[in-house]
């Protein structure tokens, strides 16, 4: 190989490119890897702890999920917990909170005890409250201001003594900095790198930045969360598919008045996370309550620029009208997009959230909350052209030619290992290398029994 060319360059040090960087050191015959990260540090964008809700989404709390989806989902997310366990990151970058989901009303109620049978077999901690049991252990989800209990139905599934929250951008250094420890493999890091241009030179991709540096690679990866599919497109691959890109913003408290995580049911009409509450590991516990879902013209939030990145994505046509057309005219989410475009103005959309939130804690108050500036980050909600529909769940090009474009990883961050697993699987087959499949099942994919 020739001395100047890598043998996979991955743009993008969020949460996805590290985990496949980290996991390319440690359990391949990889010789030489790079990583080129657009900005200065890790995971400043979708990573970012305030940027997502922190949350190790393993499926036992999340009511969309199907119990096959949910099977999938316990694997990933075991394997961010048993690698926290490796290094000793519990209490540092790895938490353990109570969580649950809870049903308001007879029709929810009832969902949530039928789903608590169905999936106590695979999550064998779960436990299941009475009304008399949430008092004792979120007191507030009961109690009002004036000291009433609310007069609604509620019960809750949920856990007590699980690792349920994870900072992600703390996170994806680890993967980094552990990666550069392996002193077989020469593992290059490239911040202040924003890829411009990839192409295609006989069997070489050649990848420039915007500053015109070139970085040569016999396989590219992009993780590059909204921008994946905008560079994509540039090389002309997945123009059968457009982006929307849905903000998500959130509410702050002062203090902690959840102890635990505490989640609602998901409309099934809904693309979109139901409102929660989460103790935020980056306001010492405070609650946070969200996200909203708001449509914004631009690839990545509290940044300057990508507005006309986010058009060129979009591939406005008759198509895309027609996706939107459909989603708006169901009255459900025509009125739940109306509605967080409320939550983004100033007074009324304090007093529209808390309206919302105080189903989950009826004592709270204007006073409670306030608007979490910073806080919140940039989904690419990829729209199926072809098919006229929007996707749901993970979206990824694999070319077949030697580069992958990872868009919308789901669920997220919490599959990082997951997804980059099935990487660097499709990386040696490509490459003619070698994946140390039973070291990474040791390592990564065991039951941890002292955690069920």
């Amino acid at each position: 190989m020739n001395d100047d060319v890598y043998e996979v360059v991955i743009v993008g040090g969020g949460i996805s490119g590290s985990a496949l960087f980290y996991e390319l050191s440690h359990y391949t015959d990889m010789s030489k890897i790079a990583l080129l990260e657009k900005y200065e540090e890790a995971a400043t964008l979708n990573s970012n702890a305030r940027a997502n809700s922190q949350t190790i989404h393993c499926g036992d709390i999340e009511t969309n999920y199907t119990l096959e989806k949910a099977k999938k989902v316990k694997r990933t997310a075991k394997m961010v917990e048993k690698y926290c366990l490796q290094y000793g990151y519990e209490d540092e970058i790895m938490f353990k909170h109570q969580k649950m989901a809870i049903g308001i009303g007879y029709s929810e109620c009832r969902f949530i005890t039928n789903r608590y049978k169905e999936f106590k077999s695979l999550y064998p901690y779960l436990e299941l409250y009475d009304k008399a049991t949430l008092e004792e252990i979120e007191p507030n989800l009961i109690v009002d201001e004036q000291g009433n209990g609310r007069d609604e139905e509620i019960v809750g599934m949920g856990a007590k003594n699980q690792y349920t929250t994870v900072n992600f951008k703390a996170l994806s250094e680890t993967f980094l900095k552990n990666a550069k420890k392996n002193e077989q493999v020469q593992a290059d890091i490239f911040f202040n790198s924003p890829v411009d241009k990839i192409e295609k030179i006989e069997d070489i991709f050649h990848v420039y930045t915007k500053d015109k540096k070139l970085y040569k690679s016999k396989m590219v990866v992009v993780d590059a969360g909204a921008h994946s599919l905008f560079l994509a497109h540039k090389m002309g691959y997945g123009l059968h598919y457009g982006q929307l890109p849905m903000a998500g913003s959130f509410y702050k408290t002062d203090r902690a008045i959840l102890k635990g995580k505490v989640y609602m049911v998901q409309n099934p009409k809904l693309p979109f996370a139901a409102l929660h509450g989460d103790p935020d590991v980056t306001l010492d516990g405070a609650t946070r309550f969200g996200p909203t879902a708001l449509v914004l013209p631009k690839l990545e939030r509290f940044k300057s620029g990508t507005y006309m990145d986010f058009f060129k994505t979009l591939k406005l046509d008759g198509n895309v009208f027609k996706i939107f057309y459909d989603l708006l005219k169901d009255s459900d989410i025509r009125n739940y997009i109306l509605r967080n475009f409320l939550f983004e103005v100033p007074y009324l959309g304090k007093r529209a959230f808390l309206k919302d939130a105080q189903k989950i804690i009826p004592s709270l108050t204007m006073n409670d909350i306030e608007y979490a500036k910073g806080f919140g980050g940039v989904r690419g909600q990829i729209l199926d052209k072809e098919n006229q529909k929007l996707m749901l769940g993970e979206a990824s090009i694999n070319t077949g030619e030697g580069i992958i474009f990872n868009m919308t990883p789901s669920p997220g961050a919490t599959s990082c290992l997951g997804n980059a697993v099935r990487d660097v699987q499709l990386i040696c087959d490509y490459l003619g290398k070698n994946f140390d499949e039973e070291r990474f099942n040791k390592d990564l994919t065991e039951e941890d029994a002292t955690n069920e």
